[in-house]
């Protein structure tokens, strides 16, 4: 193993970050598949789930759970925070040497858990899933690998194509996680930027196991502008371009009108009409509204950012610090 790698040579202790919200038909299979592949790997591990204000029957569910296995960590959030957040809110509460991140509705398959470990043992501080064979729907498969190429395109840090919250993680990228300000969060991304040996593990993106996704199309839109605006001032630069852009075309048409009204007056080739203006000045006016919105979210980041408020409530925690 390489000297600048802190892993442990002996068998890790390992933490299972999971984030929930209502997914009460998926918790008993997600507890027993999850416990099973725990039961198989030396050590002493954990599971902490973190309810993101579920409104059915989740959380009794989970309170059942932890009376049952002392393996079971339950933290309740004050409301909905969100995905991203909820994450945070279980790597806050994980103790394990390294972190495994996945999602509750068993589309990231707790069986792949002992392979991630094994590169973990290789030297790797994060071990990150690629997804193929996604059981979505065709134009959400094209949504997720047009988002994933663009955010890579336009991000200042290589992020790897394909890549979700699947992973696993070490300890010392983990508390990096944890120190890290940002309250709109895009965990891939600060796991790309923090850097150390990383290393992609083709898994297949499984079925649901139950109910519907939680994640509409909504909030898969404020997460891709999460991760294009966290880690790219591209977008800006892009509106700078536009603007050198339409100043030489103009400059360009006015060079052109000039010449041809003085060496060819009265001819046909003359500009004459509204057309060329009205498409010009709508042209300029949509352009300059796009990227006044661009120049809004990125101050909408700020304004966010500098109210300081806690990236998650918790409302009570079950089996901690048992």
């Amino acid at each position: 193993m390489s000297n600048d790698s802190d892993n442990d040579a002996c068998e890790p202790s390992v933490s299972i970050a999971i984030p929930i919200f209502n997914e009460e038909s998926v918790v008993p299979e997600l507890l027993r598949r999850t416990l099973a592949v725990l039961d198989k790997i030396p050590g002493e591990h954990e599971i902490v789930l973190v309810d993101d204000g579920s409104t059915d029957g989740t959380l009794a569910i989970l309170e059942e759970a932890v009376q049952k296995d002392a393996r079971i960590n339950v933290v309740a959030l004050s409301r909905n925070f969100g995905h991203q957040r909820a994450i945070s809110a279980a790597l806050d509460y994980c103790s394990g040497d390294v972190v495994v991140v996945m999602d509750g509705d068993l589309q990231d398959t707790p069986e792949s858990i002992p392979l991630f470990l094994d590169k973990y043992a290789a030297g790797y501080d994060v071990v990150y899933a690629i997804r193929v064979h996604r059981k979505e729907t065709f134009f959400k498969r094209i949504c997720y690998k047009l988002f994933y190429r663009t955010a890579r395109f336009l991000a200042d840090v290589d992020l790897p194509l394909d890549s979700g919250d699947f992973s696993l993680m070490s300890r010392r990228v983990v508390d990096l996680l944890r120190q890290s300000p940002e309250r709109q969060r895009f965990l891939r991304g600060l796991r790309t930027w923090y850097g150390f040996r990383q290393v992609g593990l083709v898994t297949e993106r499984a079925a649901r196991h139950s109910g519907d996704t939680k994640y509409s199309w909504n909030k898969l839109l404020r997460l891709a502008f999460d991760g294009i605006f966290a880690f790219s001032i591209v977008p800006l630069r892009l509106a700078m371009l536009t603007g050198l852009l339409a100043v030489c075309c103009s400059l360009v048409y006015a060079v052109y009108a000039l010449y041809v009204r003085l060496v060819y007056p009265g001819s046909d080739y003359a500009p004459t009409g509204f057309t060329a203006l009205i498409f010009t000045v709508t042209f300029l006016s949509g352009t300059q509204l796009l990227f006044a919105g661009v120049l809004g979210e990125y101050v909408g980041r700020i304004y966010e950012e500098v109210k300081q408020r806690p990236h998650y409530v918790v409302r009570k925690t079950i089996g901690v610090d048992k």
